[in-house]
């Protein structure tokens, strides 16, 4: 966390929310659902592109705090099956925001030994985005630190259909269909996020109170927090006070509290 506070000025209020966590208890998995973005635009009688846009900055600071801190892993939300409903122009700007973004961040991350990941039905992007995404993954494969999975024209039930037919495909390679039993780890072993921990701190933004379709079988037990706050207002220290939540609740994972712990 000391990598954190020494970016922070003397008399910033974040200091105090940093100087709150117990390094020992953080999360080491967060997923975000970045949300609010066209609302955000619409309020401001702004084009939903900007919304877009004003998105942006957020996304870095919570890439640069969580790398800081320590965090091993954060996937963010940002392209659904589903998006590809919304206006063409819209969808169109999505993509070269995102190859902007990836060049013009590529150094910033490289800088903080961001490894980047891209889970997701990647093939079927535009082409240009797609390489850009890439090259980011191949430059990035070799750095230690936060390893910061997009999940890009994802969809949770897709991948979970990815990983059925994965198994039955290698059932059928091995010639062991007739006697396939599916496992937990059998499934988990074929997702996009196959070696990495499961969320333990899910974050929504904007208020709404759904999942969207985001990484069903991994938040199995993840703990869940959700903001009125738009994405493009979420800020360093609504994140804090995320981890902060996270930190005073009781994960029991289905079982009792441990003796002497006081229930929640």
């Amino acid at each position: 966390m000391e990598a954190l506070l020494e970016i922070l000025e003397p008399d910033a209020p974040e200091r105090a929310l940093v100087q709150s966590l117990d390094p020992g208890r953080l999360p080491c998995h967060i997923a975000i659902i970045m949300d609010g973005n066209g609302r955000w635009a619409n309020r401001r009688s702004l084009p939903r592109p900007a919304g877009h846009e004003a998105g942006v900055e957020p996304a870095r600071t919570v890439i640069e705090t969580c790398a800081r801190l320590g965090i091993r892993y954060l996937t963010l939300y940002a392209f659904s099956l589903e998006n590809w409903k919304r206006p063409r122009a819209e969808v169109d700007m999505l993509w070269r925001l995102l190859q902007v973004y990836i060049r013009r961040e590529l150094p910033n991350l490289m800088k903080h030994g961001v490894r980047v990941k891209a889970i997701g039905r990647i093939d079927a992007l535009p082409d240009p985005a797609r390489r850009e995404l890439v090259h980011a993954v191949e430059a990035t494969a070799q750095n230690q630190g936060l390893q910061v999975n997009l999940a890009i024209n994802y969809g949770g039930r897709a991948e979970l259909a990815d990983a059925f037919n994965a198994i039955l495909d290698k059932a059928r390679a091995a010639g062991t269909l007739e006697n396939l039993r599916v496992t937990e780890q059998d499934i988990a072993g074929c997702l996009y996020t196959a070696g990495v921990p499961d969320p333990d701190l899910l974050i929504r933004t904007s208020g709404e109170m759904r999942i969207s379709n985001f990484l069903l079988w991994q938040i199995a037990y993840a703990e869940l927090f959700v903001t009125d706050t738009l994405w493009p207002d979420f800020t360093r220290a609504d994140l804090l006070r995320a981890i902060l939540e996270y930190q005073s609740r009781d994960r029991r994972f289905g079982g009792l509290a441990a003796a002497g712990a006081k229930a929640r």
